[in-house]
C-alpha cells in the first residue's frame, strides 16, 4: 500500500500513529502493544482449537500438496522489483507458506527494504513477484520507526459491520489514489516469519493496511473495492499503465478497465432483481452482485 495520501487528504500515513521502537522481525508477534486507542494492534498466542480450525478450513491437512509454496515458487532474485497493473502476477493464486528458513527471512527483509524504498508503508509477495501468502507492514512508513509486521498465512475471521471511507494509494498503481470503504476492525489468524502461531485484533490505519495487503493474496485490487462513481474518476489513469504494460513487454494487455467497467453495468439488472425478491419474500437476499464485484456495505472476505 503506498504511503503518500491524495492531496485532499490532511496528514501522511506516517504521522497518523505515533513513533514506536523498531523490533526484530522474528520477534514482532509474540509482543503486545497499542499504536493509540484508535489505531490498536494487540498480539497473542494462538489457543484456537483444532476443532475450531477445522471448522473455518484453517488447518494444513485440509490443504492439497500443490496449495504449498514449493522451493521454486519462493524463489526469487536480487534486488526485488514492483510489480505494477495489469501484470497477470497481480491476479495470480498465492499458495500457502510451509518452510519457514532463512531464504523466506532474506525475502522478508527485501521486501521491507523496497517498501521503504518506494514511500509504502505495506507490501504482498505477489507485488513482487512472489506468488505466496506473505505479507509486511509498517504504518510508520519509514525505517527505524514505528512496528515491522510480517504476516503469513494470514486469515480473517472476523470483521466488523461498522466501515470507514479512505483515499488509499498502492505501490502496483503508481501515482493513483482513490477512496475504499473497509470494516474499521478485524481479527486475524497468521504466522510470523518463523513459523509461531499467533491472533490479532487490528483497528484504525493498522486493520486498512492489513486488509490493502490481504486484497493482494486474494488476487483482489484495490479498485475492485471501489465503487464505479470512484473507478471512473481513475478510469483514464489505469488506461495508461494498461498502456505503458504493452509498450514495455510487447503482450496485450490481460485486463482492461473499460471491460471491467462493462462488466459492472450489466450486472445492474442482478441488482433490480434482489431488490425485487426483497419486496415479494420479505427477506434479506442471499446474496449481492455488489459484494461478487466488491463493492458492496458490507466486503467479503474469501480464503
Amino acid at each position: 500500500m503506498a504511503g503518500r495520501l491524495h492531496q485532499a487528504s490532511s496528514a501522511c500515513l506516517s504521522s497518523l500513529l505515533p513513533r514506536l521502537s523498531r523490533r526484530s522481525i522474528s520477534s514482532v508477534s509474540l509482543n503486545s502493544r497499542r499504536f493509540s486507542s484508535r489505531e490498536s494492534l494487540s498480539l497473542a498466542s494462538s489457543s484456537v482449537s483444532l476443532s475450531t480450525r477445522a471448522r473455518r478450513g484453517d488447518l494444513p491437512f485440509s490443504l492439497k500438496e500443490s496449495e504449498f509454496a514449493s522451493e521454486e515458487d519462493l524463489r526469487f532474485e536480487s534486488p526485488l522489483k514492483i510489480v505494477e497493473y495489469p501484470d497477470p502476477i497481480l491476479r495470480a493464486k498465492n499458495k500457502r507458506i510451509k518452510t519457514f528458513d532463512d531464504n523466506l527471512k532474506k525475502l522478508v527483509q527485501e521486501m521491507f527494504d523496497i517498501m521503504y524504498k518506494t514511500d509504502g508503508v505495506g507490501l504482498a509477495a505477489p507485488q513482487v513477484g512472489v506468488n505466496v501468502q506473505l505479507m509486511v507492514f509498517n504504518s510508520a512508513g519509514e525505517p527505524g520507526e514505528g512496528e515491522e509486521i510480517v504476516l503469513v498465512n494470514p486469515v480473517i475471521y472476523k470483521a466488523s459491520g461498522r466501515t470507514t471511507m479512505f483515499n488509499e494509494g498502492c505501490l502496483s498503481f503508481p501515482g493513483i489514489f482513490a477512496d475504499v470503504e473497509r470494516p474499521a476492525t478485524i481479527k486475524v489468524d497468521a504466522k510470523d516469519v518463523t513459523g509461531a502461531k499467533f491472533k490479532f485484533n487490528l483497528s484504525g490505519l493498522s486493520a486498512r493496511v492489513f486488509q490493502h495487503e490481504f486484497d493482494h493474496l486474494k488476487g483482489i485490487l484495490f479498485f475492485d473495492r471501489m465503487t464505479t462513481d470512484v473507478l471512473e474518476t481513475i478510469q483514464s489513469d489505469l488506461k495508461m499503465l494498461e498502456e505503458k504494460y504493452e509498450q514495455r513487454t510487447g503482450k496485450q494487455r490481460p485486463e482492461s478497465i473499460d471491460s471491467y467497467l462493462g462488466t459492472r453495468e450489466v450486472a445492474g439488472f442482478p441488482k433490480i432483481l434482489e431488490e425485487k425478491y426483497e419486496q415479494w419474500t420479505g427477506k434479506q437476499r442471499p446474496e449481492s452482485i455488489d459484494s461478487y464485484f466488491g463493492t458492496s456495505e458490507k466486503v467479503r472476505f474469501t480464503r
